[in-house]
């Protein structure tokens, strides 16, 4: 099984301790009855020869039935840094909020590896910016293992290894 099975089973089985982990920023507001539904994974093509793109983990965040208290969660994980496509990003967050005829989507990409990566995107002239796109970037390996030793939440805690660790914390 691969990372990015590992990582699709881990949001899944712990949605909310995924979101509260790797989008802090952004879940504070989210009510403890929200409800979080994963949305399918497979994009749909327009045409049959279209490229076929396929997202890690979109989760729904609904704070009650009507669209506008609904949050799309756009999870991505990325091993090596250097795979990563923001262009890529970008073309998801339109896709599946065209879809799902939604505003409110929340792009998250964990990296397994430290390594440089752009944060954000704008698209535009010296006059004017008319494309602005930017995601939260969880560097798990940037983040002290030692601030998540004692934490409650599960996914913190599962992904201690992947963590940065001082070298007289290493075996």
């Amino acid at each position: 099984m691969s990372h990015d099975q590992n990582f699709k089973n881990l949001i899944l089985d712990y949605p909310r301790a995924a979101l509260e982990f790797f989008a802090r920023e952004e879940v504070e507001t989210i009510p403890p009855t929200a409800r979080i539904t994963p949305v399918r994974q497979e994009q749909l093509k327009k045409r049959l020869g279209d490229r076929f793109r396929e997202l890690d983990t979109p989760l729904l965040v609904e704070f009650s039935r009507e669209k506008k208290q609904a949050v799309l969660f756009i999870l991505e994980e990325e091993t090596e840094t250097r795979y990563f496509s923001i262009h890529r990003l970008i073309h998801y967050c339109v896709d599946v909020a065209d879809m799902l005829n939604i505003t409110r989507v929340v792009p998250v990409v964990v990296f397994l590896r430290p390594g440089r990566h752009p944060l954000s995107l704008e698209l535009g002239t010296e006059h004017n910016t008319y494309l602005s796109f930017r995601f939260i970037a969880c560097d798990l390996g940037e983040i002290p293992a030692t601030q998540h030793l004692t934490s409650h939440n599960i996914v913190a805690r599962i992904n201690l290894p992947n963590m940065r660790h001082e070298p007289d914390q290493r075996v």
